[in-house]
Formats: structure tokens, sequence, C-alpha cells
């Protein structure tokens, strides 16, 4: 009998240390380029995982589109093909399309209320996202968004003009552009720079972080910028419950600690880059125009209504959603003691 539990207890402890010796690979892609300080982060956050899990997690970095375009990357994740991946707003909606509520246009004055509406919502982002397939790591942000064209944009009437384009497939654009009455030119993310480049490209206006628009290479083909951004776009760092479920508690533990200072940490120098940026765009040509003073704010808040009653009859973004939102950002500003009508525009 002792030496039955003597063997018994032997090869618990050998299972037991096979299990924890067990390698997780994980398939991770993104948009973003290599060579810019966000990848570098992203690289010293993979140099980390690895090292606190002991190399039981070991990761296979995709970067700059070469899984394709979002809906792409979704797809393979779905199928299994990937595991995770860093995602604008644009691939969050298609994960979890009530988190771009905080990516409604002209919605909040500053990053300040951007960023207490973000906290105040995350218990019930987590949820959504692991509800759709999906572990919410960290929220990382892209930063405030610029329309930037081969011509002047001067207002909204001249941008109505223009062959802009729209992200194919984004219902949050199509709402926005529908608002304001512009007819956009749908494509995928891919394609911008070759349409760009073409003498007779079908488009000649883009939307964009001013640090994006250096990191893709944009900036080349283009001339003007507007100084109005009219969101400041979200991105999200996540893997699918497929794959995160599988890791014992304490690599779970490991992705969900280092994915949110990751995420922390880009958020800061995203916003500190594309500050850089906007000086690093005049000083290589790029002449900014359309300033707050020149636009119409009662115009702009309409767009902004309107696109979000747009949003609530698809249930993209459910009118509960936007009721508690705009409640938080109601709340930060009745503790600021500032007003509590929207009429200060979302300044860089």
């Amino acid at each position: 009998m002792v030496l039955r539990l003597l063997c018994f207890a032997l090869l618990l402890a050998v299972t037991t240390t096979s299990a924890n010796a067990r390698t997780y690979q994980l398939k991770f892609a993104t948009l973003m380029p290599t060579g810019t300080s966000w990848s570098n982060l992203l690289q010293e956050w993979i140099e980390e995982v690895e090292e606190k899990s002991e190399g039981r997690i070991k990761f296979r970095l995709y970067a700059g589109g070469v899984m394709g375009d979002e809906p792409d990357v979704l797809r393979k994740i779905r199928k299994g093909q990937l595991h995770g991946g860093m995602f604008t707003g644009y691939g969050i909606g298609r994960i979890y399309s009530p988190a771009r509520v905080l990516e409604v246009p002209f919605m909040f004055k500053n990053t300040d209320e951007s960023d207490y509406v973000r906290d105040q919502m995350m218990p019930e982002l987590e949820a959504g996202f692991r509800e759709s397939g999906f572990e919410l790591l960290g929220w990382p942000e892209v930063g405030f968004i610029h329309f930037f064209s081969t011509k002047p944009i001067r207002s909204m009437d001249g941008i109505k003009k223009l062959k802009i384009w729209l992200w194919q497939g984004d219902p949050l654009g199509e709402a926005f552009f529908k608002a304001a009455e512009i007819d956009p030119i749908p494509l995928s993310i891919i394609d911008v720079y070759t349409q760009l480049s073409a003498k007779h490209g079908s488009i000649d206006t883009v939307y964009t972080s001013s640090f994006g628009a250096i990191a893709l290479q944009w900036y080349t083909k283009l001339n003007y910028g507007s100084r109005i951004p009219f969101t400041n776009a979200i991105g999200g760092l996540l893997v699918s419950n497929r794959f995160f479920n599988k890791l014992p508690e304490d690599l779970q533990q490991i992705l969900k600690t280092t994915g949110k200072r990751l995420s922390d940490d880009i958020r800061l120098r995203a916003r500190e880059e594309n500050k850089k940026s906007l000086a690093i765009l005049e000083k290589n040509g790029i002449e900014f125009m359309f300033d707050w003073s020149d636009a119409n704010m009662d115009e702009m808040l309409e767009i902004r209504d309107q696109a979000a009653k747009y949003l609530e009859k698809t249930n993209y973004i459910p009118s509960k959603t936007f009721s508690r939102a705009q409640q938080h950002v109601e709340d930060f500003r009745a503790q600021q003691g500032s007003r509590t009508q929207a009429t200060i525009p979302v300044t860089p």
C-alpha cells in the first residue's frame, strides 16, 4: 500500500510538472508597422511575457498588416489560425461594437473626459468582450483623428467635394459621413496607399492620427491636414477566449497584468507621438487648416447627434450605452466644476 501511494505521488508530481512545463504559442497580429516606437513597446512586452512565463508562452508576431486587414485577422482568429491582436476601433467594432461609444465624434472635450468615461465603463466593456469570445488585456489608443488630403480642407462643405476614403465596412465611419452628408469611397486600409499614389487614384482624402500618417507613409502623398480632430480613436489588446481559457491561471495573470501596463504605456506614448508628429508633418510640407475658429460648432454637434441616432437604430451602439457614457461625462464635468453643455471641442 505504501509503495502504491509513493508511486501515485510520483506520478502526480510528474504530471503536474509536465502540465506546468507545457508551452503555448501565441500567434499575434497587428497593422502596426515594425520600427516605430509603438512596435518597440510591443516587442518589449513580448519579451517580458516570455521571460515571466519562463518560456511557457512563446509569441509569433505578425506586424505591419502581413495577415491582412483587421477583418482578415479576426476571421483567422475565429478559425484558430491566429490567437490575438492589437486592434483599432474598426476591428473592435466587429467584436463588441458598444465599446465604440468612446469614439463617437465630438463626444468629449479632452482626454481627461474620455479617460474618466473609459475607466467607469471598463467592467462593462471587459464583460462585453468576454461574452463575444475575447479577453481584453488592455486599452491602448490610436489618438486624435484628422482629415488629410491632396487638396485644401477649409470647411465641412469643402470636405463634401473631396474623394474621401472610408474604411470599408465601418459602421461608425458610415454613420459619421451620412450625418455630415459626405459620400465616401470604401476601401480596405491595405489599399489606401496604392490609391493615393495612383495617378488617377479613387481617393484624395483620408483620416488618421498624425502619427499614423507618418507610420503608414501616407503623408508622402498628401499636402493638407485639418487642425480639427473629429474623434479620439481607441484601440484594444485582445486574445481569443479559446486560447486564453486553456492557459493556467498564472499565465493568464501574466498576460492580463503586462497587457494592461503595455496598453497604458502605448496610450501615453501615442499622445506624445501624435503631438510630435503634427510638427514633423508641418516640417515636411503638410499645411494644416480648418481650425475650430473656422467651424460652426452647432453644425459639428448636430453631426454627432445624427450619427448617434443612426448607430442606435442599428443597435451598433445601443441607446442605453450612449446614455451611460453621457451620464459619466456629465458627472465628470460636475466634479470639475465645468459647464455641462458640450460646447468646447476636443483638442490634442
